[in-house]
């Protein structure tokens, strides 16, 4: 039996075997995690038809062996780990559940719960334990310092402190939920959020043109936006798919959102300065009134932000360093718009399972909505300067395309439609994951 507070520098006779089933970008970057902190003893596996490959890619890797399926890694290890998409986990645990070995720990790393929690009670023999669990970034950000939920649904307290101690390691903050409390919290953190990145990048693919590159969304909180969007679309579509279509209260909030950039930009376009003006301090105030004054923002500095401007800093390629060109920032006025019709609270979530996306843009909310001139700035802009007023325009189209292609649930759509926007940005994606990574970090560290 394994010791419940055994670590990496124990003799490998003592370390668990750790089982991960799906290698991925997730299931590889726990992986090579696990190896590089001394576990002895992990057993992986993926699609049979990849096992040769796979054997190449980890021959001589520290710790870790390649086995054909899930069936030989169930069989013999002690903590088993699925990591793959929410929509083939009730396929994958049929097949290889049944093979699990008697008083494993079964964990699962989706980002939806629901479907997760189904195929473990369905198809996990009674004699196992359930301790589920989930990384709140993607793989290419670093565990250290980030949220990562464990779920102990069906299993003893010593069950939870064996899955601690195997992944203490990653230096990540263990925030323990119910599957029921996680997928609400993720939908609260992540569903709108995605959305609004979405939403720009598939606005600005319609127009065909990089704004960023032609004086448009350059520096300060453009900064942020341009960099999130190229991350996401740089990324694989159904990282956000499963979390918008398979989980019930993403949707809702998905479609808020559209809901409220629709209902602003008809202020806008009806020249309604006190109606807009009325409805965004109404927002601000439900949502920014209770944060604690003494509580230190999260955004940086313009100046700060101005270094990761996808091409270089503004200021050192001649572009304004006065105030950032006016912009009514819909985007971020729908936000907050949402989160106030939805009693959403969001820095409620900020320290309990704010992902490094989640919290970047709750910064730049707050970098507007914080300063009056700021945020009345925006107003004026969105009421009387018409020279965004075609990217709103896109903008709210392009909100209620992805609300309705949620709303139909069919993840073949979406994919089709996240693929056709990031094929117009792949050109640009190396530069942005190398420059998103680094303001990642210095946020991170704000």
């Amino acid at each position: 039996m394994v010791r419940i507070n055994v670590s990496p520098s124990d003799p490998a006779e003592e370390h668990p075997t750790i089982g991960l089933i799906g290698m991925g970008a997730m299931g590889a970057m726990y992986a090579n995690h696990l190896s590089r902190a001394g576990w002895k003893k992990i057993c992986v596996c993926d699609l049979p038809d990849k096992f040769d490959s796979l054997k190449l890619q980890y021959a001589g890797v520290p710790g870790i062996t390649v086995y054909p399926d899930g069936h030989a890694v169930s069989r013999i290890s002690d903590f088993i780990m699925y990591s793959v998409e929410a929509e083939y986990i009730d396929r994958v645990v049929s097949q290889y559940g049944p093979s699990t070995k008697v008083g494993a720990i079964v964990s699962g790393q989706t980002s939806v719960k629901a479907p997760e929690k189904h195929a473990f009670e369905n198809y996990l023999p009674p004699d196992v334990h359930i301790v589920s669990l989930h990384s709140l970034h993607g793989p290419t950000v670093s565990p250290e310092g980030q949220p990562l939920v464990l779920i102990q649904h069906r299993a003893p307290d010593s069950s939870l402190h064996l899955v601690e101690s195997i992944f203490r390691c990653f230096g990540s903050r263990f925030v323990y939920l119910t599957y029921e409390d996680h997928d609400l919290v993720t939908a609260n953190v992540q569903a709108v959020t995605h959305a609004a990145f979405l939403t720009m990048g598939t606005a600005w693919a319609s127009q065909r043109a990089y704004p960023w590159e032609q004086g448009q969304y350059v520096g300060g909180i453009e900064t942020v936006k341009v960099n999130i969007m190229l991350r996401i679309y740089a990324n694989k579509w159904h990282v956000y798919a499963g979390l918008a279509i398979l989980n019930p209260s993403a949707r809702v909030q998905i479609d808020q959102y559209a809901s409220s950039a629709t209902a602003l930009f008809k202020l806008m376009l009806a020249g309604d300065e006190q109606g807009l003006r009325t409805r965004v301090y109404k927002a601000r105030e439900q949502v920014f009134a209770t944060v604690e004054a003494e509580r230190a923002p999260i955004f940086l500095t313009e100046d700060v932000l101005d270094q990761f401007t996808i091409g270089g800093n503004p200021k050192l390629n001649g572009s304004p360093t006065g105030t950032p060109p006016s912009n009514s920032h819909l985007a971020l006025l729908a936000m907050v718009d949402c989160w106030a019709h939805l009693q959403i609270q969001p820095f409620d979530h900020l320290d309990l399972a704010a992902t490094p996306i989640f919290r970047m843009w709750i910064g730049v909310a707050e970098y507007l909505f914080r300063s009056l001139d700021r945020l009345d700035s925006a107003i004026r802009s969105a009421v009387y300067d018409v020279t965004h007023r075609s990217d709103d325009l896109e903008f709210v189209i392009a909100a209620r395309g992805w609300s309705q292609c949620v709303s139909f649930g069919s993840l073949e759509l979406y994919k089709r439609r996240f693929l056709e926007t990031a094929s117009f940005f792949e050109s640009r994606f190396e530069e942005a994951s190398a420059i998103g990574s680094e303001m990642i970090k210095a946020i991170s560290q704000s």
